[in-house]
């Protein structure tokens, strides 16, 4: 109270002086202005305040529309981008691994209203990868997820990583399959030490079964092709049938334990996982195995795009009992001048492939 006395005082002594220069006015401004504060009563603590009150003008409030100072709670911005973040059952989702200098992503994109007048197509989310991506899958279930949309990715590093889809602004993948555990420098030496049945190259291809789906097929620069169990993250087995590296694999569509391979040394390879002693079925090829696809129309053909620009298809019925069939091909594309990085079927129309970016028609 006696600094309370004090400040009055002071008030007091400036009006006085005020009265003689001609400036009361000023400073009964300030005067009123201290008596607001109420600076007598300034310590006195208030009675029935609770810390976590319910009120109307507290600063934390439930909900928007609790929330005074919120004037447009129905706001149509808010409404719109909320609306492109839910994925309908019609929509379809694609993918896309793409590179910007030094910097890679995956870009996660939804296609609307298909077949009608308004289609359309947008970036929903991407995830920020850490390595250039150069081979990916996608999967429905992974260890304790029956059910999900994710990607195996598959880079310059020995491991492979899986991403989920449905996570927004993930930061780091939820599985890895392989990998470095440590690495080691002695002087000019360096030693690597891998995770046990991990690739110890680049992660070049990868297949998701879709019959049993707990299982991935992985190709890779170390010559191995390796067959994965998502649900348990542990590698199942290891085959090196190949004596370069392997580009490319994929699993039949409807014989569930059948996969083939293809590799540098300019060979594919079937191999059947109920004969897992068997070598397996070879067929020779004029050039590098670029990628492989099974037609989901004619069970027994599957076709190989190759680093000279053309495409082959091949029945796995002229193979031979032995292990290598040196056979010809069924028919052979040449699709272009260069290399053909990617062959895809239309399975919704029979006979037509996309190779690379070229739509060609297919009469057998």
């Amino acid at each position: 109270m006696n600094d309370a006395g004090g400040a009055v005082d002071e008030v007091a002594r400036a009006l006085n002086v005020a009265d003689a220069l001609g400036k009361a006015d000023k400073l009964d401004d300030i005067a009123l202005g201290l008596k607001e504060l109420d600076m007598e009563h300034y310590d006195d603590e208030d009675e029935g305040v609770e810390v976590f009150s319910s009120r109307i003008g507290d600063l934390y409030y439930p909900s928007n529309d609790l929330d005074p100072y919120i004037k447009d709670k129905n706001d149509d911005d808010d409404s719109e981008e909320l609306e492109d973040m839910i994925i309908n059952p019609t929509d379809s989702v694609v993918v896309c691994a793409r590179t910007e200098d030094d910097f890679s992503l995956l870009e996660v994109h939804i296609l609307e209203d298909v077949g009608t007048s308004e289609m359309n197509m947008y970036v929903h989310h991407d995830i920020i990868i850490p390595t250039f991506s150069l081979s990916t899958a996608w999967l429905d279930c992974l260890q304790g997820r029956e059910k999900g949309n994710f990607l195996a990715v598959g880079s310059m590093e020995p491991s492979i990583e899986i991403w989920d889809l449905d996570v927004i602004d993930v930061v780091q993948p939820c599985m890895v399959l392989g990998g470095i555990l440590e690495k080691k420098k002695k002087g000019k030496k360096k030693s690597i030490k891998y995770k046990d049945d991990s690739h110890t190259d680049s992660v070049l291809g990868l297949a998701w079964n879709k019959a049993l789906r707990n299982v991935l097929a992985s190709a890779s620069a170390d010559k191995r092709v390796k067959i994965w169990d998502v649900a348990t993250g542990k590698c199942e087995s290891t085959m090196e049938h190949q004596s370069d590296k392997v580009l490319a694999v994929a699993w039949h569509h409807h014989e569930r334990e059948i996969l083939l391979s293809g590799s540098f040394d300019h060979t594919v390879v079937l191999r059947d996982g109920r004969m897992p002693s068997h070598p397996g079925y070879k067929w020779s090829i004029t050039a590098d195995v670029e990628s492989l696809a099974w037609d989901p129309h004619t069970y027994p053909y599957f076709v190989v795009s190759l680093e000279d620009g053309t495409i082959k298809c091949f029945d796995v019925r002229t193979a031979k009992s032995e292990s290598t069939s040196d056979l010809s091909s069924t028919f052979t594309l040449h699709a272009h001048d260069k290399v053909v990085t990617s062959v895809s079927y239309n399975v919704s129309a029979p006979n037509v492939c996309i190779f690379n970016i070229l739509l060609l028609q297919v009469k057998l």
